[in-house]
């Protein structure tokens, strides 16, 4: 086998669990983002565009549709005989499977996948996050700098900082510690999950970490604190373009939201940087006469009779006259019937929502606004006419018509 300069590992079997009702029955990379994407899209976009043709995607949690979604990889131009995307599930031993432990072990658990190419570089990514990154800059910049191991970095508002794991930094860039979640943080700069490593430094940790019986086998809880411990050189990637973790309700809400406004700059159109994806082919929107369509987006084979402000629908959805959509994502062939209103809500997938039933709530209409929030109806639920679902609520199945929740 050919040696490659660099194999990426993409990390995609979370559960997902912040998410609720959305992934229930599908992995966090598989779930709906954008119109006609997936989360996943932009980690194997990014490897295409980037130049990096050996993908390994680690699943584990609720695998099926992830792994029909990528199927060969052609989408991505990653259908390759010399390399191209592998989906890679837990190693099954001969006394049965053994589920990855942490993302540490799960890279572990790959190691024969990786050596197959003889690779130079190892870069790991999450299959979580919405961003259009160039790898090799950063490749370049881990080989300039002599490191073994380059951590991409975003500045995040300091109040914020202590939700994330912060690399403290010297002025060239150096790290020199790593707090996961600290209370009082130093610094602002966020890491973003995505590492270079030289191969043969993260094998060796891989390895030594693997025999350590008190270790959670995570990259930012032991890898990287055993890395700058034993004085291995770590630098910073710092990275200023849009970036998002969608790994909650409102992050998820936001992000897609974010495609409608002018000011965010994240094109999912230029040519130069293409967002590739597995598109089911469908005919184009229909707007009838009495649609009122406002800053949204509508994908193909949607039908819109009714008023839609401010909102994504992805393919085949239908949207009755004299029904609201307001604030909302409502993702693929979902139907709000006539009179229904959707409103700050994510609707999920082959959702009906009978006439004159409301979901979600303006945050000005909610009594307390520390309780409100974005509220959720789970894949193929139907909402009962005239039902009534208040702000923050998670769908997880029918609501009787005339039900208030």
């Amino acid at each position: 086998m050919k040696q490659k300069e660099c194999v990426a590992m993409l990390l995609a079997g979370g559960q997902g669990s912040r998410l609720g009702v959305l992934t229930q029955k599908i992995a966090k990379p598989a779930v709906p983002y954008g119109g006609k994407y997936r989360i996943i899209d932009f980690p194997l976009s990014n490897c295409i565009n980037s130049g990096i043709d050996t993908v390994g995607v680690l699943t584990q949690y609720q695998p099926l549709e992830l792994n029909d979604y990528i199927g060969s990889g052609k989408p991505w131009d990653l259908d390759r005989l010399g390399g191209g995307v592998h989906i890679l599930p837990p190693y099954q031993h001969i006394k049965g499977a053994d589920w990855y432990k942490g993302t540490a072990n799960a890279i572990y658990q790959n190691i024969p996948f990786i050596e197959k190419y003889n690779p130079k570089y190892v870069i790991i990514l999450s299959g979580d996050h919405i961003y259009k990154m160039d790898y090799r800059q950063m490749i370049k910049e881990h080989k300039e700098s002599g490191a073994n191991c380059t951590i991409a970095v975003i500045e995040v508002p300091m109040e914020e900082a202590s939700r994330f794991g912060i690399m403290n930094c010297n002025p060239d860039g150096s790290i020199y510690e790593f707090e996961e979640k600290p209370k009082a943080p130093k610094s602002n700069l966020a890491s973003m999950g995505i590492y270079v490593f030289n191969w043969e430094t993260l094998r060796k940790y891989l390895e030594e970490d693997e025999q350590n019986p008190n270790s959670s086998n995570d990259f930012g809880k032991n890898i990287i604190p055993a890395m700058l411990s034993d004085g291995c050189k770590l630098q910073s990637y710092r990275f200023a373009d849009y970036w998002k973790d969608v790994g909650t309700i409102d992050s998820l809400w936001e992000s897609n939201l974010d495609l409608l406004n002018p000011k965010v700059e994240l094109d999912l159109s230029d040519p130069a940087w293409r967002i590739y994806s597995r598109t089911p082919s469908a005919p184009p929107q229909y707007i009838g006469e009495t649609a009122n369509l406002q800053n949204s987006l509508v994908t193909e084979g949607c039908e819109v009779y009714g008023n839609v402000e401010f909102s994504i629908l992805f393919e085949n959805v239908t949207v009755g006259e004299g029904a609201n959509i307001i604030d909302s994502i409502i993702m693929p062939g979902a139907t709000i019937k006539p009179g229904a209103t959707v409103q700050y809500s994510i609707i999920a997938e082959d959702v009906v929502v009978e006439e004159g039933a409301v979901v979600g709530e303006r945050p000005e209409e909610c009594a307390d606004l520390e309780t409100w929030g974005v509220s959720v109806v789970g894949t193929k639920l139907k909402v009962g006419k005239n039902a009534k679902i208040s702000a923050a609520k998670m769908i997880d199945k029918n609501v009787e018509e005339g039900e208030i929740i």
